[in-house]
């Protein structure tokens, strides 16, 4: 029963890591975003970081609580975030390259 409830305890720590990592990516996409047509962008990206960072340590912090084993999983799911919101806003943001036409031969 013991081995059951900690398997159970990983994955629910790796699910909650995922949940970390795609609050904390996911904000930090949306403040690139609102930061292009804000008046004062250092606020945003000040505030957002200290926000998304607050957050995201105190749900370590939580979810590791009196067990280490749990903080590596945790970890480990916040990079798998990581990489599924890099995918996501790769594929959601098409670049956009404005090419202007040179006047004259270098």
């Amino acid at each position: 029963m013991t081995i059951i409830n900690e398997i159970l305890n990983q994955v629910l720590a790796l699910l909650l890591g995922v949940s970390l990592g795609a609050m904390f990516f996911g904000g930090l996409w949306w403040t690139v975003r609102r930061i292009v047509t804000s008046r004062q962008p250092a606020l945003w990206v000040f505030g957002s970081l200290v926000f998304r960072t607050g957050i995201t340590l105190t749900g370590f912090y939580f979810i590791s609580r009196d067990h280490w084993e749990r903080m590596p999983v945790c970890l480990l799911g916040f990079i798998i975030a990581r990489m599924i919101t890099t995918r996501l806003t790769r594929a959601a943001e098409k670049p956009v390259y404005v090419r202007q036409e040179a006047g004259h031969a270098p």
